[in-house]
C-alpha cells in the first residue's frame, strides 16, 4: 500500500470528514433467511438516520440472495449493498471480514450495526481492526448526542451492576454489536423505495483459510430460543442433568423454547446455546417459565423484558420473585410435570 492509499483509506477515521455519515446495518442471513436481529437493527437504524438526516444502508453477504436484499428495502433501508459469491454461500470469518472492511474503506459509513450474535462476535473484531476503529459490544441501548452528533453507546458494565455510556468521537463507523430481542423490529411496507447495489468483489478477499465440510443441523424438537415466544428455562434447581427432560416436555407442550441458567451451562446439564444471561442470550417471549433458577441479575439481564414472567422455586426469598409476574413457591420436580400434564390436557396434546 502507498502513502497516498493509507492517505485515502484514513479518511475514514477522520471525524470531520466522516461525521454524519450513513448508517449501515449488517443484515445477518441463515440459508438465504435474513435473521430477525436485523429488521430490529433496521428499525433502530431508521431513528439514528432519520436524526441524522443520513441514509439508512445495508450490507448482505451470500450466494443468491437476491430476493433478500429486497426485502431489506422494504424493511426500510434506504440502500442495500449485496456481496453476491459462491465463496460466501456460507458464514467464514476471514472473506465476510475482509469484504465487509473493503466496503467500509470504499463508503465510509459514520455508523456500524450488527447483531450480538455468534456471527457478529466472530467478524466484527476483525473488521473494527481492518478499518482502524472501535467496537462496543452487547448495547442494549442507542441514542445521538444532541451537540457532538455522535452515537451515544450503553450497555450495562461491571458484571451488570451498572450501565456504562460508550462513545466513540475520533474514529469512524462507530462500530455496535446490539444484543438481540431489545429492539423493536422494522415494520414491512412494500412501497418503501430503495436501491439495491451488486459489488464486484475482488478475488482476494474471499479467500480462506478454512473451509466447512459438514453442516450438522440442530436436532433439537423444541422452538429456536431466539424466535419463541414461550420459553421454559431451567437452573441449578433441577439438580441433575436428567430432570432437564422434565423442562422439555414442558416447552414441547407449550411449543416454546428451551432455556437454561448459567449455572446449568456450568454443570455441563444443557449446551451453551441455551444459556440466557448477559453471558448468554437475550430472550424476549411473550411467556417465561423460570424453574428453578434464583434469579441473579446476570440471569435477570437476558430474560427481564419478557412479557410475563412465571417463576418456580422452593425459596421464597429468591430474587427471581421481585420481577416475576406469576410466582409458585415449590416443589417443581412436583410442579412442573403437573403443569405439562395440566397443559397436555388443555391443549390437546
Amino acid at each position: 500500500m502507498t502513502e497516498t492509499d493509507m492517505m485515502e483509506d484514513s479518511r475514514i477515521y477522520d471525524k470531520g470528514r466522516s461525521a454524519g455519515m450513513d448508517v449501515w446495518v449488517f443484515a445477518e442471513q441463515n440459508e438465504g433467511r435474513i435473521e430477525s436481529v436485523t429488521y430490529e437493527l433496521l428499525g433502530e437504524g431508521r431513528k439514528l438516520a432519520d436524526e441524522l438526516k443520513v441514509k439508512l444502508c445495508a450490507v448482505l453477504l451470500g450466494y443468491g440472495i437476491s430476493s433478500g436484499a429486497r426485502e431489506l428495502v422494504h424493511h426500510g433501508a434506504d440502500m442495500v449493498y449485496v456481496a453476491d459469491e459462491k465463496e460466501l454461500s456460507c458464514f467464514s470469518e476471514e472473506p465476510y471480514a475482509a469484504v465487509l472492511s473493503d466496503l467500509i474503506k470504499k463508503y465510509h459509513p459514520g455508523i456500524f450495526l450488527c447483531g450480538a450474535t455468534h456471527v457478529g462476535r466472530s467478524v466484527m473484531a476483525r473488521v473494527a481492526v481492518s478499518v482502524g476503529t472501535g467496537l462496543t459490544a452487547d448495547c442494549t441501548g442507542l441514542t445521538i448526542d444532541q451537540v457532538t452528533k455522535n452515537l451515544l453507546q450503553t450497555r450495562s458494565a461491571f458484571g451488570g451492576s451498572l450501565m456504562a455510556t460508550v462513545v466513540t468521537p475520533d474514529h469512524r463507523p462507530q462500530m455496535v454489536m446490539v444484543r438481540h430481542k431489545v429492539m423493536k423490529a422494522a415494520a414491512l411496507n412494500t412501497s418503501h423505495p430503495g436501491d439495491v447495489i451488486f459489488e464486484t468483489i475482488a478475488v482476494e478477499l474471499l479467500k480462506s483459510r478454512t473451509r466447512r465440510l459438514k453442516y450438522v443441523a440442530d436436532s433439537e424438537k423444541t422452538a429456536n430460543l431466539s424466535e419463541a415466544s414461550i420459553v421454559v428455562a431451567g437452573g441449578r434447581g433441577i439438580q441433575k442433568k436428567e430432570n432437564f427432560a422434565m423442562i422439555r416436555d414442558l416447552a414441547e407442550v407449550l411449543g416454546g423454547a428451551i432455556g437454561a441458567s448459567r449455572a446449568a451451562v456450568d454443570l455441563n446439564w444443557i449446551q451453551y446455546s441455551h444459556q440466557v444471561g448477559q453471558t448468554g442470550r437475550t430472550v424476549c417471549p411473550r411467556i417465561y417459565i423460570a424453574c428453578g433458577i434464583s434469579g441473579q441479575f446476570q440471569h435477570l439481564a437476558g430474560m427481564s423484558s419478557s412479557d410475563i414472567i412465571v417463576a418456580i422455586n422452593r425459596d421464597p426469598q429468591a430474587p427471581i420473585f421481585k420481577v416475576a409476574t406469576y410466582g409458585i413457591v415449590g416443589d417443581l420436580m412436583q410442579l412442573v410435570p403437573m403443569l405439562t400434564a395440566a397443559f397436555r390436557t388443555l391443549l390437546r396434546k
